[in-house]
């Protein structure tokens, strides 16, 4: 019987969502839903395991992970890309990586809940409230004002279509930017430098990677208004978490709302979850009911694939 292991069930909600009992007659489940210490604990509670169900970006697959559980066969994340995984090593490996769909529109949707959350003080606001005070802040307006975007692909030209119905003006810059796509949602294109000078939200949606580490740091923060507000629903990295944690500290720029991080979990005493002007979310940007939907049901159906020899939705 293949031995499966289900990872980053944080939430404890995958039975919920696929129905583990019909499939025991072919496979032996085992669900994880508590963060890994370390590679070290990785490779000790996954020894055994010939297949992981992997949330995307969560548990790192890296090659030191890959190259020493001996059993692995199959590694099926949630999402058509997952750079966690090191897909090099696995092809040595001749471990078979498989994905899922997924929908887009949840991280746009998340997006603007920070950007609200900032604008309107929500957080101070929902705090006071619940120690019986009212109106202890004034928010600003959306109407008018600049939201800069890194990034105008699937997420950034959603984010884009949201700004301009607030009545937003909208500028985007990343290193290939398509000037079609900025004419075609009525977005100016800019230089990285005006794009961070200018905007009053900075939201950044591009890819992670080495291209976009360190994206923004205390030099690019430096430049930014005092007014204005940072927003991160893509890669941790692409910010410098300690820059950033100078510049809210030190009231360099006004706020900002971020569901990525350096490091994931967030650390219980890492300083961003003590500072009034960060707004936090726990990496929940694709979190939702309709699309852990999916990610569970095709993870089976490409287990099942890989089983009969006829993986599908192959991650190379």
């Amino acid at each position: 019987m293949l031995k499966v292991a289900i990872l980053d069930d944080y939430q404890n909600v995958s039975q919920q969502f696929v129905d583990l009992e019909k499939l025991s007659g072919k496979y032996e489940f085992k669900i994880f839903s508590e963060p890994f210490i370390d590679e070290v604990d990785t490779l000790d509670q996954l020894a055994d395991f010939e297949a992981l169900l992997i949330m995307r970006e969560r548990t790192p697959m890296t090659k030191n992970v890959i190259e020493n559980l001996s059993k692995l066969k199959f590694i099926i994340t949630s999402g058509l890309r997952n750079k966690s995984i090191d897909l090099d090593a696995a092809k040595k490996r001749k471990v078979i990586v498989c994905g899922t769909e997924s929908n887009i529109h949840p991280t746009p949707e998340l997006t603007w809940a920070l950007i609200l959350g900032l604008a309107r003080n929500l957080k101070e606001e929902i705090d006071n409230m619940y120690q019986g005070y009212w109106q202890t802040t004034v928010g600003i307006e959306l109407k008018g004002k600049i939201l800069g975007l890194i990034g105008l692909g699937r997420v950034g030209s959603q984010v884009a279509k949201i700004g301009k119905a607030f009545g937003m003006q909208v500028m985007a810059w990343s290193e290939n930017l398509n000037l079609d796509t900025c004419k075609e949602l009525d977005v100016l294109p800019s230089s990285k430098e005006d794009l961070i000078k200018n905007s009053d939200f900075l939201s950044i949606h591009v890819q992670g990677g080495e291209r976009y580490k360190d994206c923004i740091t205390l030099k690019e923060m430096d430049k930014m208004k005092k007014t204005a507000f940072l927003i991160n629903t893509s890669r941790g990295p692409i910010i410098n978490e300690d820059d950033l944690i100078i510049a809210l500290s030190t009231n360099e720029i006004a706020g900002a709302g971020l569901d990525v991080y350096e490091k994931e979990p967030l650390p219980e005493t890492n300083k961003l979850r003590f500072l009034p002007n960060a707004l936090l979310t726990p990496h929940i940007g694709y979190v939702t009911a309709e699309n852990y939907s999916i990610y569970y049901s095709q993870m089976i159906e490409a287990l099942e694939s890989c089983v009969s020899g006829n993986p599908i939705r192959i991650i190379q």
